[in-house]
């Protein structure tokens, strides 16, 4: 319900902006050329205090782009800018980009991640704003945006992913829909049995996909907590999915 309400709110927000513009000139910009693109952000980099920045994939480059980019983000927080950046979750199931993510969040890019498609976005400071033409990945090109209000709609469209997104350092559960049933089922207090019948399976069957569970949410067995219930709490934190 409250999910709702946001994006109820967020649309006539977004609504409200559209309306302001009509009959007034909008400073947008459209680039085709992704290596112009490039350097419009690193122009853009160069002066900024603040970063904002929202990445459904990984970038299409080579290993050397990738190292220039990540070293490019090092530096620009050495110099101070504040930085913060929405990642979806597929990114950390590629090792490379996953040590990538974590290397820059400890050195203070803080990482969000999501599970809901997001589009590319980047936002600098609340001056400048690229946004990716088209919402497929490693498409060319992409919009140029300094009118306040629409930067002020896309910083507002931000904040409310990044409320809603959870920690990088949590991790990525991928459970499947028997394990998720399996775990929500547990969360009401069910033996494996009382799972059993429930599902119509077996109780090996339950006591395997527990053993799944418990695997994926990185519980150990120690005689100090109990499996189950670290298992309940991370699916009453929505950490769990």
């Amino acid at each position: 319900m409250e999910e709702s309400a946001a994006l109820a709110q967020l649309a006539r927000r977004l609504e409200e902006v559209v309306n302001d513009l009509r009959g007034l000139p909008v400073d947008v910009e459209r680039l085709v050329d992704s290596e112009l693109v490039r350097q419009r952000i690193s122009q853009a980099a160069a002066s900024a205090t603040e970063l904002r920045a929202m990445q459904p994939v990984g970038q299409a480059g080579t290993e050397r782009d990738e190292r220039s980019t990540r070293r490019e983000n090092l530096d620009a927080l050495e110099r101070g800018m504040r930085m913060r950046t929405i990642v979806h979750a597929d990114m950390l199931d590629k090792p490379l980009l996953a040590a990538r993510i974590r290397q820059l969040h400890a050195a203070g890019d803080l990482h969000r991640v999501v599970d809901e498609p997001i589009q590319q976005l980047v936002i600098f400071d609340r001056t400048v704003a690229f946004l990716r033409i088209v919402p497929v990945p490693h498409s060319p090109g992409a919009l140029v945006i300094r009118q306040q209000s629409l930067i002020t709609a896309l910083i507002d469209l931000f904040e409310r992913t990044w409320a809603g997104a959870r920690e990088v350092t949590e991790p990525t559960h991928r459970l499947t829909a028997r394990e998720r049933e399996v775990l929500a089922l547990i969360a009401e207090g069910r033996s494996n049995s009382a799972v059993a019948r429930a599902l119509s399976i077996t109780e090996a069957a339950v006591g395997k996909h527990v053993a799944g569970l418990f695997a994926k949410l990185e519980i150990p067995a120690t005689a100090d907590d109990n499996r189950r219930v670290l298992a309940v709490l991370a699916y009453l934190r929505g950490t769990a999915r």
